[in-house]
C-alpha cells in the first residue's frame, strides 16, 4: 500500500474524507513557500498537493496564474520545488502530490524526473494536460518503476471510455473535476455534483477526490459527504496574494486550513 493509499485507508477506517489542501511551489519565495506548507500540515492536512510553477498555465485561473508568476520571478522551478519537498519529508509522513504540466516533466525526461521526484521524497504526481492514453508508453511505466502514484483527471464532460482509461491509469486516487473550465473560488458548487460522483464511482474503483472551486467549510462539508477527499487551492492562494510580506502570514494559513478542515474531521465524531 502506498503512502496515498494509506492516507485514505485510515480517513474510511475514521469514517470521513481526506482534506487535500493546494499551494504554489515557491510562492512568494523558497523560504516563505516552506513555511506555508509546514503550516498546511500544522492545520491538518492529510495529504498536500504543490503545484509546479508554469508560464503557461491553462488549466489554472487568474489566482493561481499569479501564484505561478510569482514564483516564477522569484527563481523557482522543477528543482527548486522538488528541494521544497524534500524538505517537508524531513520532519513530516505527509504524502505530496506534484500538481504540474507536462513540459517540466519532457524538460527533465521521464526516467529522471522519477528518480528525482521518489528521491526528493513525491509521492504522488498529477500531469494534468497528460491524458492517460499518451502516459502509457513511457510516463507510466518511469512512475511505477520508482513508486510514485499517477494521479489523472475525470470532468462532467468525461465519456464512459475517458473513465475507464482514467480508472486503469490512476494509483493513489482519482480527480475528478467539480466544474468545467479552470480552477478559482465559486460561490456555489454545482447542483448535480452529488449525482456526478456517483456516475464515477460506479466505474471507477479507486478514491475520488473532488476539486476546483472548494473554497469555504460550508462546501468542504458537501463535498466530503460525497467524496473521498476534498481539494481546496485557490482560497489559500489567495492569502498568499494578499499579504506575502506579512510575518503572520504563516499562521493565517494554518487557521484557514484549520477552519477550511474542521467539518471533515467534525464528521469522523458524528
Amino acid at each position: 500500500m502506498s503512502a496515498i493509499e494509506d492516507v485514505f485507508a485510515r480517513c474510511r477506517a475514521e469514517k470521513r474524507a481526506a482534506f487535500i489542501p493546494y499551494l504554489t511551489g515557491g510562492d512568494p519565495d523558497f523560504q516563505t513557500s516552506t513555511r506555508l506548507l509546514e503550516s498546511l500540515i500544522r492545520g491538518g492536512a492529510d495529504l498536500i498537493e504543490i503545484g509546479v510553477p508554469f508560464s503557461d498555465p491553462i488549466a489554472d485561473g487568474p489566482t493561481n496564474q499569479r501564484a505561478a508568476t510569482r514564483a516564477l520571478e522569484a527563481g523557482i522551478d522543477l528543482s527548486s520545488v522538488l528541494d521544497l519537498v524534500a524538505h517537508l519529508k524531513r520532519d513530516s509522513n505527509v504524502p505530496i502530490v506534484l500538481f504540474t504540466y507536462l513540459n517540466p516533466i519532457l524538460s527533465r525526461g521521464f526516467e529522471r524526473f522519477a528518480e528525482q521526484a521518489a528521491e526528493s521524497g513525491v509521492d504522488g504526481v498529477l500531469c494534468i494536460d497528460l491524458p492517460p492514453a499518451e502516459a502509457a508508453d513511457e510516463y507510466i511505466p518511469a512512475m511505477r518503476t520508482h513508486g510514485i502514484d499517477t494521479v489523472f483527471l475525470l470532468a462532467p464532460t468525461s465519456t464512459t471510455d475517458r473513465m475507464r482509461q482514467v480508472a486503469e491509469a490512476s494509483t493513489g486516487f482519482v480527480y475528478y473535476v467539480s466544474r468545467t473550465g479552470v480552477t478559482g473560488v465559486q460561490s456555489e458548487l454545482s447542483g448535480g455534483l452529488g449525482k456526478e460522483v456517483k456516475r464515477v464511482r460506479r466505474r471507477v474503483r479507486k478514491p475520488v477526490v473532488v476539486g476546483f472551486g472548494i473554497s469555504s467549510p460550508e462546501q468542504v462539508d458537501k463535498v466530503g459527504r460525497i467524496a473521498d477527499g476534498v481539494v481546496v487551492g485557490s482560497a489559500l492562494v489567495q492569502l498568499v496574494e494578499q499579504g506575502p510580506e506579512d510575518p503572520d502570514l504563516p499562521a493565517a494559513v494554518e487557521a484557514e486550513t484549520q477552519r477550511l478542515s474542521a467539518p471533515l474531521h467534525h464528521s469522523s465524531s458524528r
